[in-house]
């Protein structure tokens, strides 16, 4: 038998950790005397037994139907992401989880319809999670989108500008500078594959467009072939050790906050 290792022995005498509380009991254990909600965003389920789930205060006992129809409301980022599902890799659920605490407008799992799930820790119930059958169907649909954005911008300018030759009010101006808005991230919209491989630039000195897809590969192999060759832009994440990429869902947290650094 083994002597214990001394750091285990120290460990377990030091009386850590102390943990911080992670959600809310029952309302009427954490509310005394204040009268129960009648709020419809409100779960009956929760107000009863508690909320213990990993989301913000200001949606403690709220059902996951409210809390995503408050983040639409609230407004999503204009960025997406998409990620091959050829090997099933566990790194998807991170990065569901990842999309959602950047509020990424879509997430798009392309191939097999059955993805890991855990790493996501539910998040995936609040995020627009779309399937695709192949990276072709993804990115002809994104251009599809990206098109009828486009047509709806200046149809809404269209509409606007004449009344300008008038004394318009100021929600007129603002109307017309969030249609014309929309137009410009439509017109430069792109697809951003992300992989080390020859010809793509580093993330470092990269413009991500407001209006974006990022496509993400299996840890790995990476992207396919396919992806890249549809892709605009191909990007890398600057490396100084001897592998040869990070965790896949570390990519993809890299990544989104690199956009949210320069644009949220």
């Amino acid at each position: 038998m083994h002597e214990p290792n001394p750091i285990d022995i120290a460990a377990k005498a030091s009386g850590e950790p102390l943990f911080r509380e992670v959600g809310v009991g029952p309302w009427e254990e954490a509310h005394p005397g204040e009268p129960r909600p009648d709020d419809p965003r409100f779960s009956a389920q929760l107000l009863d037994e508690g909320d213990r789930r990993n989301v913000l205060d200001r949606y403690r006992y709220w059902t996951v139907e409210a809390i995503k129809a408050d983040l639409d409301a609230r407004g999503r980022h204009p960025f997406e992401v998409a990620v091959e599902n050829w090997t099933h890799d566990f790194n998807i659920g991170s990065m569901v989880r990842t999309a959602n605490a950047f509020t990424a407008n879509r997430v798009h799992i392309v191939g097999p319809h059955k993805w890991n799930r855990k790493g996501a820790l539910m998040t995936e119930l609040y995020q627009h999670v779309v399937n695709h059958p192949s990276i072709q169907d993804l990115v002809d649909d994104w251009h599809t989108r990206i098109a009828a954005e486009r047509a709806e911008a200046e149809r809404h300018i269209a509409e606007l500008e004449p009344q300008l030759l008038e004394l318009a009010p100021a929600d007129l101006h603002a109307g017309l500078k969030q249609a014309r808005h929309q137009l410009h991230m439509a017109q430069h919209a792109r697809v951003i594959a992300l992989d080390i491989v020859p010809g793509a630039v580093p993330i470092e000195t990269y413009d991500f467009p407001e209006r974006c897809l990022m496509l993400f590969g299996a840890e790995g192999p990476g992207l396919s072939q396919k992806a890249i060759d549809l892709a605009d832009d191909v990007v890398y994440i600057s490396q100084f050790g001897s592998v040869r990429s990070i965790n896949a869902g570390a990519a993809a947290a890299v990544s989104m906050h690199a956009w949210i650094s320069q644009h949220a």
